[in-house]
């Protein structure tokens, strides 16, 4: 192969194109019935087209193509602030025995899925705490998570290649997770004769949440300086969790964040006796917060699979396909014939099964794209789109940190 000629594309150059290719994803998949069947979010095609891209340059002529991604780390963060600044006391206790029910299913695929990692390494030789980073830390934790531990796994269990496995897993495991979620949900729907109230227009899932409610400039601004609010909080709160011994990733603090904050205003208004939180000009605030949302998720997953370097599967790649295969086969066969049955077996728990696929392999953005694309399809689901974001965005990596801890301390 031709020596490897680097190419580095500026942040502004790679966020242009990402904007370029979330409008080819969603002309590509108006084309092609087969992504529109099997609802695939528009993101991940036009992502996935480009990775592809890369990928056959740097095989073909040797040319190493690398964009400047920063920008989609805080893109992430604006997402997940957004959805804190949506959800109060009162949308966690609606949540109820459904929030309790996903957070205790997803708590035991976790074990599962690491168990399936330790196992897999054990079978390659190598340590078998060398499997986390095949299991919950790359797929359910994602980036965050393994960037996160990474340090951990290389400094005090002398797992060298850590950082490489967790990244590649994770890669892996974000395209899956982008493809799976669409047909676990139309093959539950077939399968059980289950139907949705219609398709929904462009951005139908926060319309219909938010009927009545008018868009408008100050509505945008306000939503911003939120978020803005929320983002700088979460950036003292991350470090306060770390100091106490959790290593979450960044967007948790930011959630959190969020949640403190519209509480917190919800509380300051009810004692002023002035507007509470579901009037007029709230409304319209977050109509912006879902408007904002909406481009920082969609941004967010064209520039995560649009980054993806193939290549660096290269050194571990028998062992990353082999885990990510049988993880593959637990995330489908787990989905359908527990969690599907666990969250009530309706089309409600049909679109959750399409967000669980999503939460397992790659990300809560990834669990909220394929939901989003399959309520697009085929009606709205309130409740899927209350418990989820609450239980992969918050509860769960806290779940998921305090099992990886044992484990590395007792495994």
């Amino acid at each position: 192969m031709f020596p490897a000629e680097l190419i580095q594309v500026s942040a502004f150059h790679s966020f242009t194109l990402a904007i370029v290719l979330l409008f080819l994803g969603r002309k590509t998949a108006d084309r092609w019935d087969i992504l529109r069947r099997y609802s695939i979010p528009e993101p991940v095609v036009g992502g996935v087209i480009c990775a592809v891209l890369v990928g056959v340059l740097y095989y073909a002529v040797g040319m190493r193509i690398e964009f400047e991604l920063g920008m989609r780390d805080i893109l992430l963060l604006y997402f997940f602030a957004g959805i804190g600044l949506k959800s109060d006391i009162q949308t966690v206790k609606d949540g109820g025995k459904p929030l309790m029910v996903l957070l205790a299913v997803a708590a035991v695929y976790i074990v599962l899925q690491n168990g399936v990692g330790m196992g897999v390494a054990w079978l390659f030789g190598l340590d078998a705490r060398a499997g986390l980073m095949t299991g919950s830390v790359s797929l359910t934790g994602g980036v965050g998570t393994t960037l996160a531990w990474a340090p951990t796994f290389v400094g005090e269990l002398g797992i060298a290649n850590a950082l490489e496995l967790g990244m590649a897993s994770n890669m892996v495991g974000l395209v899956i997770a982008c493809v799976i979620g669409g047909p676990i949900a139309s093959h539950l729907m077939r399968r059980h004769g289950l139907r949705g109230n219609g398709p929904l227009p462009l951005d139908g899932q926060a319309a219909a949440s938010s009927a009545g409610a008018t868009l408008d400039y100050y509505g945008v601004l306000k939503a911003w300086l939120w978020l803005n609010l929320a983002l700088m909080l979460g950036g003292a709160i991350t470090p306060l969790l770390a100091r106490l011994g959790l290593q979450l990733p960044d967007f948790v603090g930011c959630l959190m964040a969020g949640i403190i904050l519209r509480n917190l205003g919800a509380l300051w208004l009810l004692r002023r006796g002035t507007e509470r939180l579901d009037g007029p000009r709230w409304q319209s605030t977050r109509q912006g917060l879902s408007l904002i949302s909406d481009i920082c998720l969609g941004m967010f997953l064209t520039m995560a699979l649009m980054g993806l370097q193939l290549w660096v599967l290269e050194g571990s790649l028998a062992f990353v396909l082999t885990a990510l295969a049988l993880q593959v086969a637990l995330a489908v066969v787990y989905t359908v014939a527990v969690v599907y049955r666990c969250m009530g077996r309706d089309y409600e728990s049909a679109v959750v099964s399409a967000g669980f696929g999503g939460i397992v392999l790659g990300s809560t953005a990834t669990a909220v794209a394929n939901m989003t694309a399959v309520a697009r399809q085929n009606g709205v689901a309130p409740r899927a789109f209350l418990v989820v974001p609450l239980v992969c965005g918050f509860f769960i990596d806290i779940v998921n940190a305090l099992i990886i801890q044992f484990l590395v301390r007792w495994a």
